[in-house]
Formats: C-alpha cells, structure tokens, sequence
C-alpha cells in the first residue's frame, strides 16, 4: 500500500457486489456460487470490512494532511449524501416492486420484498423511513453504513494514534450486541445490528493502518506458519459443515448434540463469533495467497475492480436490479435459462455502469 491503492481492496469490493446481487435474487442457481455457500459468512462480511478499510485509508489520509476537522466534515458530508441516497433509492425500490407485483401473478414481490408495512401504515412508514427504522428488503446496508460513518469522527483521531485502544473498545461493544440494538419498523430490530457489525468496521480501518506499515516479508514458507495453518484449517471444517446443510440426515449424523446446541443459531444480526472468525480467517488466507500481480490486467479483473470502486452506485443499482431480474423469471416460468440469463444480465447492467462513471470522471478531470 506504500506505493498507491491496492487493486486487490477494489477487486473484492467488486466482487461482494456481485455477490450480494446473486444472493438477492430468489431462486437464483448462481447464488450457488457465492462465498455464503461454502462457509459460515458471506458478502456482508466482506463489504462492511472493505468498507471501513477504504474509509479509514482515505479519510486518515486527510486527517493527516489537512487536521481531524476537516476529515470529519467530510465524513459527515459522506453521510448526509448516504442519507439522501438512501431516501431516493428506497421511493425508487418501492416504485419498482409495485409496477412489478402488478405484472406477476406467481408471487406477491411485495410481501417478499417487505414493503406490505408501508401499504397497511404509509404515514408511519415515511416517519420510520426518515429515521432509518423501515428497512425493506436488500436495504439494510446503507443505513448501517451511514451509522458506522457517523461514528468514524469520534474514534479517527485515536485510531491513528493508537489503534489497539480502539480495536479494545470496539470489542467490547461487540461483546455487548446480543443485548442492544436499534429499533426498526413495528417494534423490531436493526437486521444488521450496528453494535455487532462496527467491530469489523473499526477492525477493517485498523488493518488498513496495519498494511500502510512496512513490515519485513515472513521468512518462513506459509505451510510452517502457525496462524496460517489453523486459518487454513478452520476454513476447511466450516466449508465442510456449510456443505452438510445441504443435507440434513448427513449432517445431523456427524453433528454432535452437544456442539449443535452451542453452535447454532449462527447469527447474522448480532454477527456470531463463529462467523466472525470464518471471515477473519478467510481474508487472512486470501491476503496471503492471493498475490498483487498481473491476474488484476485481465478483462475480469478489471470490470471488478471498476465495480468496486464506484461501491455506492453500483451496489445501488444492485438493489433495483435485483426485483427487476425476478420479475424478468417469474414472466419467463422461472425456467433456468432466463434465471442464469437474467443474474448475467445484472452484473453486465452494473459493470457497464462503472465503466460509465469512470470514463465520466476521466472526462471531467480533462
């Protein structure tokens, strides 16, 4: 990171957007694909950490060059933008899912989609959409980002200074989620609970400090590292344990009772120590094994990075593509052909908008 942006940061990002539109699309054979199926975490994990890593690299960066307070003005710029574009995007949601519904007779998208709450209270939902408390579905992301972005102000400053004391306090707070969170829409909670999830947040930003540093290469192969190996390890039985679910008598056969009962529910809400881990685990070994190198110049490789860099737009396009491609296989039967056809269809939507907005900002800065 010494010597300019790591394409590898936008090349992941890119890919959890595509991920998280696969995941998004009911009865789509692609989501098979994705890293949700072959561990304990999935493509939030893997936005939400990227997230605070560009986050605390970019907005650290201005701290030290121009003061904390013009770093926290910005951030808190950042915000309100987010807050405007979550307004924006769910009237434009909710626009979409109606013309939807009307043209569907297999399914009712508006139940699966969530927004049945606004049809029977339209009044309270627009209060509770004001306060970030109705969250349809594909719509819990940004609201959880606009809350650890409000935070980022207070902890910046400590953060790069003295990183563990923030990493601490940070823990803590996780330590306490399963007994706080924020409320939602008809006296629930956030799906994303912020005081589980700015932990991987603030551990997003203190690696991006971590990787600033220079720091002598391990001489050791990584077959004899020690944390290598037992990452290693634990992706593989979890890989195998995700892989159980698919069927049943299987894995309560090779399930202990006992650990089953510790085990499960893995919470996606209050983010289980044991996904937590996966994921931490999963991007060491990946940033261990995956090299910064010429695989990035390929066609692939690029459109992801493209993707991940402009997140915010594409992951908002994601959000409308996602009803729209539904819609497209519940006219078509839900035939396999029109399924894998319309996913495609969507990661081609979203990489043609990145190429967009690139050639666009290389246009203005002409």
């Amino acid at each position: 990171m010494q010597t300019g942006r790591d394409q590898r940061i936008d090349f992941f990002r890119g890919l959890a957007l595509i991920f998280i539109l696969w995941d998004h699309i009911p009865h789509n054979p692609l989501a098979e694909l994705t890293v949700r199926n072959f561990g304990l975490s999935d493509a939030a994990e893997i936005f939400v950490f990227l997230a605070g890593y560009a986050a605390v690299l970019a907005y650290g960066k201005i701290a030290r060059r121009d003061g904390f307070l013009l770093a926290s003005v910005k951030i808190l710029r950042r915000a309100w933008v987010l807050y405007v574009v979550h307004i924006f995007l769910l009237a434009v949601l909710m626009g979409i899912v109606f013309f939807a519904n009307s043209h569907v007779e297999t399914r009712d998208l508006v139940q699966e989609m969530g927004l049945q709450y606004f049809l029977s209270n339209p009044q309270q939902a627009l209060t509770d959409e004001l306060l970030l408390r109705f969250k349809p579905n594909l719509m819990d992301p940004l609201p959880l980002y606009i809350v650890l972005l409000l935070g980022l102000p207070l902890v910046l400053p400590m953060l790069l200074r003295k990183a563990g004391y923030v990493v601490a306090v940070s823990l803590a707070l996780y330590l306490l989620a399963p007994v706080w969170n924020l409320a939602a829409q008809e006296g629930g909670v956030w799906f994303f609970n912020p005081m589980a999830w700015q932990f991987l947040f603030i551990l997003g930003g203190a690696a991006a400090l971590h990787a600033q540093r220079s720091n002598a290469p391990a001489s050791r192969p990584l077959w004899r590292q020690p944390l290598f190996v037992g990452a290693t390890v634990y992706l593989l039985i979890t890989g195998l344990l995700a892989l159980s679910w698919r069927w049943p008598q299987l894995h309560d056969a090779i399930m202990p009772l006992w650990l089953g009962e510790h085990l499960y529910p893995i919470s996606k809400t209050n983010l289980s120590p044991v996904r937590l881990l996966h994921f931490l685990a999963l991007a060491y070994v990946v940033a261990k094994v995956v090299p910064h190198g010429d695989w990035l110049n390929n066609w692939f490789a690029r459109q992801a990075c493209r993707m991940g860099r402009y997140s915010l737009e594409v992951f908002c396009l994601g959000v409308i593509l996602a009803p729209l491609a539904d819609m497209l296989n519940a006219l078509g039967g839900d035939r396999l052909v029109m399924q894998v056809f319309s996913a495609l269809m969507g990661v081609g939507i979203m990489a043609v908008l990145a190429a967009w907005l690139d050639w666009n900002k290389h246009l203005n800065r002409k």
